[in-house]
């Protein structure tokens, strides 16, 4: 099934499993959403379970919180990526903070799906990567998925999560298809756990989310240059899953960051920071890091130049192998 699908049948599976979970959002239910994500969910388990919101994304996040306070399991839908920024109040002040606020006492198991990410040839505020702002943010968690099977379990490991999930969407990768074992849970690892998907000996490239399957496309160029590239998926952003990375990198000696938000403080750089400190015997060449320019992401018709691409990836391989 396709990324898509699979995020539209593990909502399906969380809301049949448990009567509690809500989906909400704008043009969630009738119109299943501006990518169909959640279509036929409101047919299905009706209005009062897949509710349309007004156009008000810091209502959308308030109301989910008051709705977890309240019992119920909300999994909130920012549109795009770029809408998100009228809920960053609710989002980082309350919805992070209750936890701790409460000494734990009161949890706020909700899910905020956020399509992110470039691609796709849209206008502006509808193609950015804010996944920094919120991995900075203490108390949220934040993942984001690479295959159909991750988009199937995860989806459903965050709604199960007591704690606040960012699940971030790439929205370029709706329509990549994969297998997905939907009974027997085979392809299903734990939620902040990162996975190597591609196996090597030479260099580690770290990527999540839409630059995966860049890296992976990088990595088989490579070998045709007989370069061994090992890809790992990091798949969630907070808590980051160091000790996968370095394991890697201890065979390796070299990494490559790679990220579609901008390089400037962006995960790579925590990644590189955090491998540089517990592998610094290990490393044969400096952390190199791969990602968007500093700019404001630019108009639809020169994204290209915007976005890593393979070239860009096998250009920061060909550099760390010279060192």
């Amino acid at each position: 099934m396709t990324i898509a699908k699979a995020v539209n049948s593990g909502l399906r599976r969380a809301m049949e499993d448990d009567p509690k979970v809500l989906v909400m959002g704008e043009d969630v239910g009738k119109l299943g959403g501006v990518f169909r994500v959640t279509d036929g969910l409101q047919k299905d388990f009706g209005e009062d379970r897949v509710i349309d919101t007004p156009l008000a994304e810091s209502g959308i996040v308030g109301t989910a919180i008051g709705l977890a306070l309240r019992g119920f399991r909300p999994v909130a839908e920012i549109q795009f990526d770029g809408f998100i920024y009228p809920a960053y109040d609710q989002i980082v002040s309350q919805l992070a903070k209750m936890g701790y606020r409460s000494a734990g006492s009161v949890r706020l198991p909700v899910v905020i799906r956020v399509p992110y990410g470039g691609g796709i040839g849209a206008v502006e505020h509808h193609s950015e990567s804010p996944e920094a702002y919120f991995a900075h943010t203490a108390g949220l968690r934040v993942v984001t998925c690479s295959t159909p099977a991750d988009a199937y379990w995860m989806i459903q490991d965050a709604i199960a999560s007591d704690d606040p999930v960012m699940f971030f969407e790439p929205k370029r990768r709706y329509w990549d298809k994969g297998d997905v074992d939907v009974d027997g849970g085979s392809d299903r690892a734990p939620l902040h756990q990162a996975r190597v998907v591609r196996p090597g000996s030479q260099v580690t490239v770290a990527a999540y989310g839409p630059m995966v399957k860049t890296a992976l496309q990088a990595a088989e160029a490579a070998a045709q240059e007989g370069k061994d590239v090992e890809v790992i998926d990091l798949r969630s952003l907070s808590p980051l899953d160091v000790d996968a990375v370095e394991e890697s990198v201890r065979r390796t000696g070299r990494l490559v960051t790679v990220h579609e938000a901008p390089v400037f403080l962006g995960l790579g750089a925590e990644l590189a920071a955090r491998v540089t400190e517990r592998c610094f015997y290990s490393l044969e060449a400096p952390v190199l890091r791969v990602g968007g320019f500093h700019i404001p992401y630019p108009p639809s018709r020169v994204e290209e130049e915007y976005l890593p691409d393979l070239d860009r990836v096998l250009d920061a391989v060909d550099r760390s192998l010279a060192f």
